[in-house]
């Protein structure tokens, strides 16, 4: 009987992380979806749309709770076949603003999670020499973006981790991606939005496309690079999905002037 294909997906309970999981069960993955908070609503969703889907809540920081879902899917008789290191949170506050503990919640969670998980999941990996796992970093990775210090570092940090476990796990049948988002309509966004940090048109006139990504078409390449036969020779990439952010250097009169 063939061993149906398990997908771990953290941050699933809402935004990309759920319209990943829900892109991912179409393609006839069995999910466990993580988060903080509860995902009744996410599980529910999914389920009715034919997912066959678990959930596991914690913190993906605590390496306790990375070794717990480790052991989960090991006793359930599977191990993962594809990581999707989605958790994440923000932080828009000046650098000389930014507390220590501040710093350390946010590379917490979007950079120490990450590592813990494919870690703990990477080891089962590793073992059946097959796997792949894809860590949603940032366009703020591969630039720096005023008043996120924090933030940038973590996903700056998390490109770096992306590479290096490629390095290591690829000849192992492991690979390892990340996917560089700009903007998306997501609750995040929401949040950061509503403290008045910019506007749709901060980010409509400094993206070549004009407008926001949709969680939608981020999920599209995630799911391209966690597939191991459409992106089985590619290990170790940071793939920009940012509208044409990264890049373009115009100003923004040039670039709106020239737009119909």
């Amino acid at each position: 009987m063939t061993r149906s294909k398990l997908a771990v997906v953290t941050g699933a309970a809402q935004g990309l992380g759920l319209r990943t999981s829900a892109l991912l069960a179409r393609r006839g993955f069995r999910l466990l979806l993580l988060d903080q908070q509860d995902c009744a609503r996410a599980l529910a969703e999914l389920r009715a749309d034919g997912a066959t889907a678990d959930a596991r809540v914690g913190d993906v920081a605590s390496e306790s709770f990375a070794e717990a879902v480790a052991s989960w899917v090991a006793a359930n008789g599977r191990a993962a076949d594809v990581l999707v290191n989605n958790a994440g949170i923000s932080l828009i506050r000046p650098a000389e603003l930014t507390t220590a503990a501040d710093w350390r919640r946010v590379l917490d969670v979007n950079l120490l999670g990450p590592f813990l998980l494919s870690r703990a999941l990477g080891v089962q990996m590793l073992a059946r020499r097959s796997g792949s796992i894809v860590n949603v970093a940032s366009v703020a990775g591969l630039a720096g973006i005023s008043h996120r210090s924090a933030y940038n570092a973590s996903k700056h940090g998390l490109i770096g981790l992306t590479r290096t476990l490629a390095a290591e796990w690829g000849g192992r049948g492991v690979r390892v991606n990340a996917v560089c988002p700009g903007w998306i309509k997501t609750e995040m966004n929401t949040k950061d939005q509503g403290s008045g940090a910019y506007s749709d048109a901060d980010i409509g006139n400094r993206v070549p496309m004009a407008r926001f990504a949709r969680p939608e078409e981020v999920a599209e390449a995630i799911g391209f690079l966690a597939d191991g036969e459409r992106s089985a020779f590619v290990n170790g990439v940071s793939l920009p999905v940012d509208g044409g952010w990264i890049a373009d250097g115009s100003w923004e009169s040039l670039r709106l002037q020239t737009r119909d």
